[in-house]
């Protein structure tokens, strides 16, 4: 337009473009009304997306990825993770043309993203599980009205003893991380450590006993008997009740018989009558010993090698937070056998008072007169 007349075919003749495509682009050069600098070619030009013209595409790609559900329960991608390579290379096999790149795409715009599995399904739900938290609630209430001791107890998770990973990260000199071992395979003169929790729930104080054994219901009733002499009664020196919160399963379950022969004797011995709430099966992650006590000893210990016993004792019995949780700690070098059937008749004469709600969850053990000795 320039050169002007000529100019088309020299500009033909320099560039290879034909005269006609030439004498277009004049034309919508003189019918643009403003001069537009971002596009460089007509709306709606250019080649077109493969998921405009192959409208299955998106339906095929979902199938694949809820093949269950929606799709082919014999898809080969039903049991492999579903990378946008695999989902391209398996669209290409079913006849479409695509590369990872738009699968990537079109994920997004379908909505899909990379996602961790969420803890939320608790299980099967007894239809009395919110009455058994409100018991277990207006109890311990009663018993702090009282100035009586309430504990939450259970077993903390084992932990191998030696110099193996520790998840978290601490504070090292850059380039210099804590070596540990490759396998997780028991040291056997080292063995495992298992730490069994008391917490007190009115004065916000913890008790670990550190056992080396077996985690029975023998240990975790020795666990508390420690706990009542070294640390609950000199607090509660006019104490004749002991309230004890415990899941429903573990070493201290309602149904191991141990655990409530265990019991009967350690009333006996102290004089207390102790009473017990289960909190309902499937609900061990709400007692508050899991998390105001033993979720603060693991962030005590994040990436520190538990390479000893004195080492896991050491680190519990430091365990503070700023709302002044204190923790004690022991080692405990019992030994717990497994196996220790309790017969029909130790059951029967048991000093054992059931609850009118749920006596399966909530009893009262009361101690027995010192002539009667059918407990051992």
């Amino acid at each position: 337009m320039a050169i002007g007349y000529g100019g088309a075919t020299l500009v033909s003749q320099e560039t290879g473009v034909s005269r006609a495509a030439i004498a277009l682009g004049r034309k919508e050069l003189k019918e643009r009304k403003k001069p537009d600098s971002q596009r460089i070619r007509k709306k709606g030009g250019g080649r077109k997306r493969a998921v405009d013209k192959d409208p299955s595409l998106k339906k095929d790609l979902e199938s694949l990825l809820e093949p269950v559900t929606r799709g082919d329960p014999e898809s080969p991608l039903l049991w492999t993770c579903k990378s946008v390579r695999k989902l391209s290379h398996e669209l290409n096999r079913m006849g479409h043309k695509t590369s990872h790149n738009l699968v990537a795409e079109l994920l997004k715009e379908m909505g899909y993203s990379l996602q961790a599995n969420k803890k939320t399904i608790e299980g099967t739900s007894h239809p009395d599980r919110n009455a058994q938290f409100e018991h277990i609630h207006n109890k311990v209430k009663d018993y702090q009205a009282g100035e009586l001791p309430v504990i939450s107890v259970d077993t903390k998770k084992k932990e191998l003893v030696g110099d193996f990973k520790n998840s978290g990260r601490e504070l090292r000199p850059k380039g210099e991380p804590e070596k540990v071992r490759v396998h997780d395979f028991m040291i056997p003169e080292l063995g495992k450590a298992s730490p069994y929790g008391v917490y007190d729930l009115t004065h916000n104080v913890g008790w670990v006993n550190v056992g080396i054994d077996n985690d029975t219901a023998a240990f975790a009733v020795e666990s508390i008997r420690r706990w009542w002499y070294i640390m609950g009664h000199e607090r509660y020196p006019e104490a004749n009740k002991l309230l004890i919160t415990a899941d429903s399963g573990g070493s201290n379950g309602y149904r191991i018989r141990l655990w409530k022969m265990e019991l009967q004797n350690l009333a006996n011995e102290t004089g207390l009558a102790i009473s017990v709430c289960h909190l309902p099966p499937g609900t061990s992650k709400w007692n508050k010993i899991e998390h105001r006590l033993f979720s603060f000893i693991t962030q005590n210990w994040r990436g520190k090698p538990l390479v000893s016993h004195e080492v896991i004792i050491n680190l519990i019995a430091a365990t503070r937070t700023q709302n002044g949780l204190q923790v004690r700690c022991q080692i405990d070098t019992n030994s717990y056998p497994k196996g220790i059937k309790v017969s029909d008749d130790i059951m029967d004469s048991l000093n054992i008072q059931k609850d009118l709600f749920h006596g399966e969850w909530n009893y009262t053990i009361s101690p027995k007169m010192a002539q009667d000795d059918s407990v051992i």
